[in-house]
């Protein structure tokens, strides 16, 4: 298969025809999949209305099947034709917080397939502001399943060659829009209880959300696989660069004892750290991810530098933990699933 690629330019999709979008959308309108930008990450992209679209999808990725995916829609009036109904909790973050990094699920119309929703009587559904992804979205004028779109368990991808690598000869194009902004995906918020549920953490905050509606939960069961998921990146392991990552919990020296700990052992180690540590480690490579001090910072660089550990060929990777403060809680949900959950601890 021939992978077709577009270059869009964020910064005028508005103002322009655009051909290149006008020939993405056709090709989702005949059922094939497309990749392309949003504000968090890169999605891969089918009709949510057909199961030939979306086995595709999953043929892709190598993704089990038995996973949700998340709806994008370009219009919020397109909920209407998605969800039997919108609680009154839900409707306040959807006015709140779209188009953005919010996925809300709602009770489900029989309108989508049913392999979206993996056999679920709810609906993963968002609206991203990345301004083509909204072109694209509003072009097709269909519900766009749409996952993040690099290989099943890889880290995700946050620039449009990140998907050319993983999927290139798997799916039929690629709008290439640039780098993606938030860099970790949309926070998935379950409203069909009295009190939301957190089942994912992302680029819209716990403390965001409660500005708006009150107490909201966070589920201690993401990985839970005795139960099944009602939210993407629930059940299986995730962003996984090619080397074992290891969480070091400590203090800088303690890392440095546990860098030279692998080296002894003939082992070639990469660290990840931020700016401020950036001359502290010797290791094989030290790669900076962001600063500390602006977690966002590290969000949105986080899958990037995951990837870019491979380049070196490393035996390990050792990183540093974060504070689960804000978006800081995302990160660190997707460290710990792309670690298999290892962690050193001092």
């Amino acid at each position: 298969m021939k992978t077709r690629l577009w270059t869009v330019d964020k910064n005028n999709v508005d103002n322009i025809c655009c051909p290149q979008l006008e020939e993405a959308a056709k090709l989702l309108q005949q059922h094939e999949v497309v990749a392309f930008p949003t504000e968090t990450v890169y999605g891969l992209g089918a009709d949510a209305t057909s199961d030939e679209a979306v086995d595709k999808i999953f043929k892709a990725k190598g993704r089990p099947s038995d996973n949700p995916l998340i709806v994008h829609i370009g219009d919020v009036k397109q909920v209407d034709s998605i969800a039997s109904h919108i609680p009154i909790k839900a409707a306040k973050v959807i006015d709140a917080f779209w188009p953005g990094p919010l996925t809300v699920i709602l009770p489900k119309k029989d309108y989508v397939s049913v392999k979206v929703t993996a056999g679920l009587d709810t609906v993963a559904v968002r609206m991203p502001s990345h301004p083509v992804a909204l072109a694209l979205l509003k072009k097709v004028s269909l519900p766009i399943a749409a996952p993040s779109a690099n290989l099943s368990g890889k880290p995700s991808p946050t620039h449009g060659q990140h998907v050319m690598k993983d999927l290139e000869g798997r799916i039929s194009g690629i709008v290439d829009g640039g780098a993606t902004g938030v860099g970790v995906e949309s926070t998935v918020l379950d409203c069909t209880e009295d009190i939301p549920v957190i089942l994912r953490p992302g680029g819209v905050t716990k403390s965001q959300l409660e500005a708006v509606i009150g107490e909201v939960k966070i589920d201690q069961a993401l990985l839970d696989n005795n139960q099944a998921p009602k939210s993407p990146g629930m059940k299986y392991t995730h962003y996984a660069p090619d080397a074992p990552l290891i969480i070091v919990q400590g203090t800088e020296d303690f890392l440095q004892q546990q860098i030279l700990k692998y080296q002894n052992e003939g082992k070639k180690v990469g660290v990840l750290t931020t700016v401020e540590n950036k001359g502290v480690y010797q290791a094989d490579a030290v790669i900076v991810c962001g600063e500390r001090s602006s977690l966002e910072t590290v969000a949105s660089e986080l899958y990037s530098t995951l990837r870019s550990f491979n380049e070196y060929e490393v035996d390990v990777i050792l990183s540093e933990s974060f504070p689960e403060d804000g978006v800081g809680q995302a990160i660190m949900n997707r460290l710990v699933k792309a670690a298999g959950h290892q962690f050193i601890i001092q």
